[in-house]
Formats: structure tokens, sequence, C-alpha cells
């Protein structure tokens, strides 16, 4: 039986399940890094994707959002020239009550309403206004740290915006991103 798709899980419809002691089987986390390339590099501009919607966010999704924006940097940028960081956590643990499905099914099994169900994966739950993904860079990778966060912004089930968290307001104003 396959896994479920994304959607069936983005909204934060329960109260937060973060309890490991009902837990028997953890699921491994798919998430391999949290922090990649140069980590104790002195950056000159930090870029962060902001999600925008109160939801969870899968840690497959969180795998794939990593591997899409690293490895971007990584070919343009090359793995010293940049520090990126993935800033939440997967912690809430996703149950699923597992239903026969198919034709006769309705006939052979009549499942439990609100059953707790078995651990499946684990999801962050984010804020709007959090920040999902970290990069920071010196000014001449600008570009390519924004298209690596646009790459990694389809991963995630919420609309996000990219934003400066540290910048010169004088070399924001040349490159031609406006000042807030």
């Amino acid at each position: 039986m396959g896994k479920r798709p994304g959607h069936c899980y983005r909204l934060c419809d329960r109260p937060p399940f973060v309890r490991k002691k009902y837990i028997h089987r953890q699921p491994a986390s798919r998430i391999v890094s949290f922090d990649m390339g140069n980590t104790s590099g002195d950056f000159e501009v930090e870029l962060s994707l902001i999600g925008l919607e109160r939801c969870q966010i899968r840690h497959q999704a969180l795998e794939a959002a990593r591997v899409a924006s690293n490895r971007h940097m990584t070919k343009n940028a090359g793995r010293k020239n940049y520090h990126l960081r993935i800033r939440v956590k997967p912690y809430h643990y996703l149950r699923e009550n597992k239903m026969i499905s198919g034709a006769g099914a309705d006939r052979v099994q009549d499942g439990m309403r609100k059953a707790f169900g078995k651990v499946i994966g684990s999801a962050a739950r984010i804020r709007p206004g959090q920040a999902l993904i970290t990069i920071r860079v010196n000014r001449e990778h600008i570009a390519v740290a924004r298209r690596a966060l646009e790459k990694a912004a389809p991963k995630f089930p919420t609309p996000c915006k990219i934003v400066f968290d540290k910048i010169d307001p004088e070399l924001k104003r040349r490159l031609g991103y406006g000042v807030d």
C-alpha cells in the first residue's frame, strides 16, 4: 500500500502529536542534513524562504526542497560560497488508520471511527511568516540563491515568498530589489 498524497496531511486539523511514549516504531526522518555548504563562512547577504500559511510540511517535502536548492547552489556557486540551512524540524507524528480499499471492501470491513492509527511519518508545523529555508551568500551569488529558493518553493504545500534578512540597503537598491 503506497503513501497517501501530501495534501491529505497539509492542514493542522488536530492537536500536535509529539509524545514518543505511545509510539513503538518511530519512522526514520528522510532529512539527511539541516546545514549544507560552508557553515562557518562569513557572508554579506542572507535570504529566506517564508511560508505564508499555517500548514504541515511532511519530511519528504522538506528533503525534496533541500535537495533541489542545495544542488542548484552547488552547481552554480560552488560548495564553499554559501551556507544553506533548513529552519524547520519535523516533530509532529502523522498517523493513519489503514483501511481495505477496492471492490467489495465495504462488506468486509467496517472500521472504527476516529481510530488512533499507526505512525506513518513526521511533519513540521509552520506558522504564517515562518522561515523555512535560509541561504547566506556573498553579493555575487544573490541571483543564484534566489533561484535556488524559487526551485524549493513548489515542493511545499503553502505559498512562499523570498525575503532578505540581511543586506546592505545601498546594495539592495543598486541591484534593483527595492528597499522595504
